[in-house]
């Protein structure tokens, strides 16, 4: 199975983030960028891992609150 993850899009960059722990897996964002990404899925860790399990399972995730 693959390993828990989301994708960040900034301008012509795109990133793979794991969930658990989060960390950069692949692609590339600009400093500033990436760390706010981190920061933002620190907080939504957990609604992070139940999108994920949903995907998994078949199903739609829930929203969550975007980074701002």
């Amino acid at each position: 199975m693959c390993r828990a993850h989301f994708h960040a899009y900034y301008q012509d960059d795109v990133a793979i983030f794991g969930i658990d722990p989060v960390e950069l897996i692949a692609g590339k964002l600009l400093r500033r960028q990436r760390r706010l990404v981190e920061a933002w899925a620190e907080l939504h860790q957990e609604e992070l891992m139940v999108a994920w399990d949903r995907l998994q399972a078949g199903r739609p995730p829930q929203a969550i609150e975007p980074l701002k």
